[in-house]
Parts: C-alpha cells; structure tokens; sequence
C-alpha cells in the first residue's frame, strides 16, 4: 500500500472519529442519534470497497485500543461487545459494499450512489438490530422498534446527502490521485 492509500484511509477513518462525535443519546433506546453512518457512506463511496472496508477497521480498532472514537466520547471492547456494537461491525461491511456498487457502475450518479448506499444502510442495521436483539434478549419486532424504526427517517436523509456529496467527492479525489 501506497503512502497515499495509508494517508487517505486515516483520513475517512479520523472522519468517521470526528462524524461519531456528533451524537445524541435517545432515552428510549440505547442507540444514540449519530452522524456515523454519514461517515460510512462517504467512506465506501470515496475510497472503494476495499480502501473504504480497511478505514473501518482502522476505526474500529482506533477505538478498541482506547482512543474514544465510538459516539457519545466511549471506546474499548465493552462498545463492541455492547448492544450497539453490530452497528459498528456493520460498518466495515457497509463501505466494502457501498464501494463494490459504485466501482461495478462505472461512473457514479446520484441514482448509484442511492443504491449503494441503501445497500450498505441494510447492512449496518441487520447487524445491528440483530445484535441489540441478542444482546438484549428482545424479539425482532422490539429490537426493530428501539433499534431501526426511529432512525428511518434520519438515515434516508443521510443516503440522500451521502449520494449527493459521495459522487462529487470521489470525483474531486479521483482528479487529484487518480490511481486511487
């Protein structure tokens, strides 16, 4: 790997640090209201499948050695392990698959980077539903509820802004390191 690689992979692995910290608690969910996902989808749309899965686990890992990356200031295996954790490992998945999408089109539009980054919000959230259910030990109608649901509508706002931006930066990226 390239010092630029390592560079700009640090780089939307510190965005997603810093996106983390704008976060919110919900007092009916253990799920904070966060900018994360944000980070996520721009990650997989910028850097590509693999560059954009390899920041995700640089900020994992960031994280789990103590530095507080995860939202609301916290760190450490006790996140990971926690009811939002499948969250967390949903992301890595989530930009492999966002980046997959948007290298198999082409030529990134606005409807692609939707695809996308539709696809890779259904990952977080089956990974993360599906750990706050067991973690929990709630059925997958309540963790849905408490752990989805009040989210929607936030998240496709997200989707939208990170299809918008994701194409237009990944073309001003691609203009300044075009072998990236």
């Amino acid at each position: 790997m390239k010092i630029k690689d390592m560079v700009v992979v640090a780089l939307f692995s510190a965005l997603t640090a810093v996106l983390s910290q704008v976060s919110f608690p919900v007092p009916f969910s253990p799920v904070p209201v966060t900018l994360q996902t944000l980070a996520v989808y721009l990650t997989g749309a910028v850097l590509g499948s693999r560059k954009g899965a390899l920041a995700l686990i640089v900020y994992i890992l960031t994280g789990l050695f103590g530095l507080p990356v995860f939202s609301l200031g916290r760190s450490g295996l006790p996140v990971l392990v926690s009811p939002t954790g499948g969250y967390i490992f949903g992301f890595v998945f989530a930009a492999y698959i966002i980046g997959k999408i948007i290298e198999g089109s082409g030529n990134i539009t606005f409807l692609t980077g939707l695809k996308a980054m539709t696809a890779g919000l259904l990952v977080i959230y089956i990974l993360g539903v599906g750990q706050l259910k067991f973690i929990l030990d709630l059925s997958l109608k309540e963790a849905f509820v408490i752990g989805a649901l009040p989210y929607l509508a936030l998240e496709v706002a997200k989707v939208i802004m990170g299809a918008y931006l994701g194409g237009r930066i990944r073309k001003a990226v691609l203009n300044v390191f075009p072998d990236l």
